[in-house]
């Protein structure tokens, strides 16, 4: 971030007013980052409410593959948490442990190695409203999607070409990359 006499440049060479930045800053919910308005990049480290009960597993099996990506095995990211409490709300957390598929190649790993990233960053769930079942104040993915099936054509799983670089984007979206 550059500041000029009328404002200042960011990194992603877009220019905001001071007073702008102040307002953008004092309206998000998160102090520890924010959006450029123009194009959305992250400035920051942001900070999700996923709750802290939370763990995840990663391990890799070279037996398996999956549909488009035969010739690797496949790593397995599980996911669990509990139910509780968050700031002064109960959510629930039914349908964990959930799992998770990635390709075993270059590609798969950077990705998992992001998505570790943006677990510590609490930023892989949300407690919300459950498009699926309608339930309130549940723990529900927050805008990062996985592959949470194996069978082939399933629409949760693989192949789906273009989906390594769509979860890539969604990282990045959220200030992970």
């Amino acid at each position: 971030v550059s500041t000029q006499s009328t404002g200042i440049t960011l990194k992603c060479n877009h220019h905001l007013h001071v007073q702008c930045l102040h307002a953008l800053i004092a309206a998000s919910n998160d102090t520890t980052s924010f959006r450029c308005p123009e194009c959305q990049r992250s400035f920051g480290i942001r900070l999700g409410n996923q709750p802290t009960n939370g763990k995840m597993a990663v391990k890799v099996d070279s037996s398996m593959s999956l549909a488009g990506f035969e010739q690797f095995g496949t790593i397995i990211v599980t996911y669990s948490f509990a139910s509780g409490v968050q700031d002064g709300v109960s959510y629930s957390a039914h349908g964990f442990p959930r799992v998770a598929y990635f390709p075993d190649n270059g590609q798969g790993n950077d990705i998992v190695d992001l998505i570790k990233v943006a677990f510590k960053r609490r930023l892989i769930f949300t407690i919300g409203d459950s498009v699926t079942t309608g339930a309130r104040n549940c723990l529900v993915w927050n805008d990062i999607h996985h592959k949470t099936s194996t069978q082939r054509g399933d629409p949760y799983g693989y192949p789906d070409p273009g989906y390594l670089d769509r979860v890539t984007a969604e990282l990045k979206s959220k200030g992970v990359e």
